[in-house]
């Protein structure tokens, strides 16, 4: 499956089995803010949810953005996943 950056949508896109998950966002101020993320049921629990912030942090490594989880999955993700969260600046919202 390939990620696609729906830059018009300012979302963050994978299609797979007929169904379309997407990470949407806001991007300026050299920040790439992920704000909502979602995966239909069908494609649910197959870590369609980590390859979107997957994208998006390999976007914000390559343009320099500091990325902000405001999206609590998202959030999630890259705390569980330090790895991930370590290729880049992140600006944790406030809890």
């Amino acid at each position: 499956m390939t990620v696609t950056d729906n830059a018009d949508e300012h979302r963050f896109e994978l299609r797979a089995e007929g169904e379309l998950a997407h990470l949407d966002y806001r991007r300026g101020g050299g920040r790439l803010v992920l704000v909502h993320t979602e995966v239909p049921k069908a494609l649910s629990g197959r870590g369609r949810g980590g390859e979107l912030v997957e994208a998006a942090v390999d976007t914000a490594v390559s343009h320099g953005l500091t990325v902000v989880p405001a999206c609590s999955f998202a959030s999630a993700f890259l705390r569980g996943h330090p790895e991930i969260a370590s290729r880049v600046k992140i600006k944790w919202p406030r809890e």
